[in-house]
């Protein structure tokens, strides 16, 4: 219903790992529930007088019990958390607490490298769900490069054949499988690359350049 609320802060409290804010809009005020990574992106010191203007990427939960909105500082964030609630087992709080302790391109990375003890230490989260989420996201992601034509993604692999190591062409095809799981399609990520010197950049930097780029 709502892509995104932007307002002035008027109130912001930590809330064991993750935070609520609530954002005045139109004389409204819209309680979130939001993750430690966004909570700790907002304007630290509110006052009565000069509230902060602040945007919130949002999902509404709508359940029998009630409605709950759930704010994110970024598109890739709420890509990243409405990709989580897809998985079986997994819901809001499950999502929020993997990213509170994962920004969206640490949580890219562990589901493309199969590191499930990196998601397993978010609160609530044990070895198994873990395990699914890997599993389950990993499927969607590979399904998705199928159904593409061998075309797409040719010409960024072209250019590193030609000009790098067989390394940087991995880290490449990594970085293509993180971005896609934030949302991002195949077309997009490779002109986004082509247009990036990724020869000396680790892994997490030539996605957050490409994140730049896509913003």
């Amino acid at each position: 219903m709502f892509y995104y609320i932007s307002g002035k802060l008027a109130a912001l409290m930590r809330d064991g790992d993750r935070g609520v804010a609530v954002v005045d809009a139109g004389g409204v005020g819209y309680k979130f529930t939001v993750s430690g990574t966004t909570y700790d992106s907002m304007p630290p010191h509110l006052s009565v007088k000069e509230m902060p203007d602040v945007k919130l990427y949002s999902y509404m939960s709508v359940r029998e019990d009630g409605v709950e909105l759930y704010g994110f500082a970024s598109t890739e964030e709420l890509s990243a958390f409405k990709m989580l609630i897809s998985v079986s087992g997994v819901g809001p709080k499950v999502a929020l607490s993997v990213l509170s302790l994962l920004t969206p391109e640490q949580f890219a990375l562990a589901v493309c490298a199969d590191d499930k003890k990196a998601i397993s230490k978010a609160n609530g989260v044990g070895a198994k769900t873990a395990a699914r989420i890997v599993l389950e996201l990993k499927d969607k992601l590979m399904k998705s490069s199928l159904g593409s034509s061998e075309s797409i993604g040719a010409g960024v692999m072209q250019t590193a054949t030609a000009t790098s190591a067989p390394q940087n062409r991995a880290k490449l095809s990594e970085a293509q499988d993180a971005l896609t799981v934030l949302g991002y399609n195949r077309a997009q990520i490779n002109n986004v690359l082509s247009t990036i010197d990724t020869s000396a950049l680790s892994l997490e930097e030539i996605i957050k350049a490409a994140l730049k780029k896509l913003m």
